[in-house]
């Protein structure tokens, strides 16, 4: 009977301890999910109820050039930072690995500050830096134009680009510590046992220290992907401050906020968020799924 009633007493201390974060789940997650989907199957506006219309919101935004431009837009801006970000952040950590003491706490911070800057403000210093009349970074765009300015952040070619780089710029401190602490994880006798071998830095790196860290490269790789379908203020702000053409600074996450807060038009904006959600989800899942199949073999 003691153990019995000590079982049970553990049960409930467990689902004491259990219960905060299965509430918050519950309130912050699973209901507004579950109240977004329900709206995209209304005509409701943005607050108040609707009436019930099946499908037809997801039917009209799925054929909607401007949903398609926007897809092919965030798309884009994937492209341009996951891959990219994740391996600059990787090669930036194993150089700062080689650092120590206060060289490379210096280093370590000139990476990560960036990431705790707003984004308000991280736009407006690189749309100074970019500016075409007294942009720092015109000075060297010049050298390779002959003094003329390009206009990066009003150009539809060169937006989406620019973008990606002050993207990367801004969140690459956090990607840094990840490959850091990954990189520290690794026994120094591991790489004695490789000198001793006479292995080259190439075989090192190839043999020993990418496969140790692939777990976290493949967390960084989900991440990313996950972030950047999300991404919204960067290319808003940046247009904004350049008065870029719409169609550029387009993404999905701008179709829901154009829908919902200037249309009033809530139910198709739970259509779009809905479909962004379910693009989400497939996507970090087969892609997590593959890259741990990979991590394995």
């Amino acid at each position: 009977m003691a153990a019995v009633s000590n079982r049970k007493q553990d049960n409930v201390i467990a689902a004491l301890l259990v219960a905060p974060a299965v509430i918050t789940f519950l309130l912050i997650f699973a209901y507004p999910t579950f109240r977004m989907v329900a709206m995209s199957l209304t005509n409701a506006p943005l607050i108040g109820p609707g009436e019930w219309v099946g499908l037809d919101n997801y039917m009209r935004q799925l054929a909607s050039p401007q949903l398609q431009k926007a897809l092919v837009n965030t798309l884009y801006f994937i492209v341009l930072t996951v891959v990219p970000g994740t391996f600059l952040a990787l090669f930036i950590a194993m150089g700062i690995n080689r650092l120590s003491g206060r060289t490379q706490m210096l280093v370590l911070a000139c990476f990560f500050l960036p990431s705790i800057l707003p984004v308000s403000v991280v736009t407006q210093i690189w749309s100074w830096i970019a500016n075409m009349q007294y942009g720092v970074i015109q000075n060297v765009i010049g050298l390779f134009t002959g003094g003329r300015p390009l206009p990066v952040l009003r150009s539809p070619t060169y937006f989406m680009p620019s973008v990606a780089v002050v993207t990367i710029w801004w969140t690459i401190g956090f990607n840094i510590l990840l490959f850091l602490a990954a990189l520290r994880s690794i026994s120094p006798d591991v790489y004695e046992a490789a000198a001793l071998d006479n292995a080259n830095r190439w075989r090192v790196f190839s043999r020993i220290t990418w496969p140790l860290i692939w777990p976290v490269t493949a967390l960084v790789l989900t991440l990313q992907l996950i972030a950047q379908f999300k991404i919204f203020a960067q290319p808003y702000l940046l247009g904004y401050f350049a008065r870029t053409p719409a169609d550029a600074q387009s993404v999905v996450m701008s179709v829901i906020y154009d829908l919902a807060f200037k249309q009033n038009k809530g139910g198709e904006g739970a259509a779009v968020a809905t479909i962004l959600f379910v693009i989400i989800l497939i996507a970090s899942v087969l892609q997590y799924q593959f890259l741990r199949a990979r991590g394995e073999r």
